[in-house]
């Protein structure tokens, strides 16, 4: 037998491999592996693993490409991932260059890979971006198309070091109190038009008089198709959706100036987000970084938020439409992840109808973010958000709350700006029914936080017909002006925490039951080391060695044998 015929088998075998080309499932070397990830779990997980993709590779310059910032790709977009889909699935690659370009819609079995340099800048001809059904802050609406954008697909990825630029100061309202008087100046005089109070800038008149008409936040009280394209302007879409997807993979580019949110998974599952940089001007109204939304088994580490909103957000509809949805966002790990700016670093709610569950959150540290974790809802949304474990985050000079539960919450910012009132105003202390309608925060375990240089410790805070359950915080240090409070708490724990607060009491009780406090050291010169509120209070244990017996104050209708030592 001839060497060439006793190759064939060999080739023939080799082939099988050569047909796929794999993304590799291992991290950054600088980030954690998989397996560290997992080790430990406190809930069961499936492992999520990359998508794998055809050998089959094709460049954007092939199909009429050009990357100088001015020539649209969008036919040449569309007509190389047709032939991806085509020949069965692959890679386009996406040279250093300025690409610009109107809406990506991607196929199943398809990687789009940028290569060091290269941008893609999505346009502001806003004809571009038609209106399609979607939802969007949990409720079911229409709006401009997304400028990337996929729906019922498997095995999608994005890889490399390129950008991808969403255009949205096209877009996006700014507020003049966020903003310089020669960047405003310069602002108005671009065009657009402004409010007649002069506090917010608008891109155009068709924006103006969609805001004034608007409720539910930013999804505008209509329901045929025709009223919604009367607005089109003011509806803009999130940069990135990903509707109901399987196998998917985030990994390297940098994400930037999206029109409203930027990375919006949409009921998808087994996804890696991972090695990414996500960016927003820090006035960018709706600016989210990443909005994970009735996802399950989902990996988000190593990568870096710099964002307008909330940075890592989990949501999974809102009211009536979250709820009856019915999908929980479910079986997810953050690690390794740094957030330099935004609304919340972790963020939980407040559209959260459909419940959010089994998540640990780990390794992650937040700079200056208004609040650090933040966990939001109020009656009416229903949903059940448990099973958290939070360990090892660090965080400075949170303006806030370094840690915040707000039941209460009203849609405002935790920063107060111009016209607004304060988040935590519209508290009320009536007791009303339990129903679908009442959310229920429970089962939610932090440990080894550090927090140094900020406002507030934390502020716990469940309704009074649904207290905030099962909480606990342990081996925690807080550098702080102000201590904690738990607002109508059940069964909290608080163990081995250092408390360096500048005013006030350490740790104020109100109406609150069922608590453990353990081994915490209190600032020696504080007025009180614990305050109890509320007649509702009762049941709270104290075991703290030196105890002070004058630095427990009992008031505003408590009992005194609510506490024991």
């Amino acid at each position: 037998m001839s060497t060439a015929i006793r190759l064939i088998p060999v080739l023939l075998f080799l082939s099988l491999f050569a047909c796929q080309a794999p993304v590799t499932n291992e991290p950054d070397p600088e980030g954690p592996t998989i397996d560290e990830l997992y080790a430990d779990l406190p809930f069961e997980m499936p492992r999520v693993e990359a998508p794998t993709f055809p050998a089959y590779e094709v460049s954007i310059a092939d199909f009429g490409g050009v990357g100088d910032g001015a020539t649209s790709n969008t036919n040449a977009f569309a007509k190389a991932i047709e032939d991806i889909s085509g020949n069965g699935g692959g890679t386009l690659i996406i040279p250093r260059g300025i690409w610009l370009t109107g809406p990506i819609t991607l196929t199943s079995n398809l990687r789009i890979h940028t290569e060091s340099g290269a941008l893609v800048l999505f346009s502001k001809n806003k004809d571009e971006y038609p209106l399609v059904e979607t939802s969007f802050e949990g409720l079911e609406t229409y709006r401009a198309m997304s400028p990337i954008n996929g729906r019922n697909l498997e095995n999608i990825a994005f890889t490399g070091d390129g950008v991808f630029d969403g255009s949205g100061e096209a877009w996006r309202p700014v507020k003049k109190s966020k903003m310089a008087p020669s960047a405003w100046n310069k602002l108005v005089a671009s065009g657009g038009v402004v409010s007649d109070d002069d506090r917010i800038w608008y891109p155009s008149q068709e924006y103006k008089d969609a805001e004034s008409r608007g409720n539910n936040f930013n999804v505008p009280n209509l329901s045929h198709r025709e009223q919604f394209e009367a607005i089109k302007d003011y509806l803009r879409p999130v940069m990135v959706s990903l509707v109901k997807c399987k196998n998917v993979l985030l990994d390297g580019p940098t994400f930037q100036n999206s029109p409203a949110w930027n990375i919006h998974p949409l009921m998808c599952e087994n996804v890696i987000i991972r090695n990414l940089s996500v960016r927003n001007p820090w006035y960018s109204q709706n600016g989210d970084g990443l909005d994970l939304e009735s996802c399950r088994n989902v990996l988000i580490y190593n990568n870096t938020f710099d964002v307008g909103d909330d940075a890592i957000c989990f949501k999974s509809g809102k009211n009536e439409d979250g709820r009856r949805r019915g999908m929980p966002t479910e079986n997810v790990i953050v690690s390794h992840n740094t957030v330099y700016h935004g609304h919340g670093g972790f963020v939980v709610g407040s559209e959260m109808s459909g419940g959010v569950r089994n998540v640990r959150v780990t390794h992650c540290t937040f700079m200056g973010t208004d609040v650090g974790l933040r966990f939001k809802s109020t009656r009416g949304r229903g949903g059940v958000v448990e099973h958290i474990y939070i360990t090892d985050i660090d965080m400075i000079d949170i303006p806030t709350e370094a840690i915040r539960f707000n039941l209460f919450y009203g849609g405002n910012s935790p920063i107060l700006e111009e016209g607004q009132s304060a988040e935590t105003e519209a508290r009320d202390e009536t007791l009303m029914p339990v129903t679908e309608e009442t959310p229920s925060f429970r089962n939610i375990h932090m440990e080894r936080i550090n927090v140094a240089s900020s406002k507030v410790a934390a502020k716990f805070q469940g309704l009074p017909e649904m207290n905030l359950q099962n909480v606990t915080l342990k081996d925690a240090t807080f550098d702080t002006e102000y201590g904690i409070t738990v607002i109508d708490g059940d069964g909290l724990s608080f163990s081995d925490i250092q408390l360096t607060q500048q005013k006030g009491a350490g740790i104020t009780f109100y109406n609150t039951q069922n608590v453990s406090v353990e081994s915490v050291l209190f600032a020696n010169d504080a007025e009180s080391w614990v305050r109890v509120l509320g007649p509702l209070s009762s049941s709270i244990n104290l075991v703290i060695d030196g105890l002070d017996e004058s630095k427990v104050q009992v008031t505003r209708g408590a009992a005194r044998d609510a506490i024991t030592w």
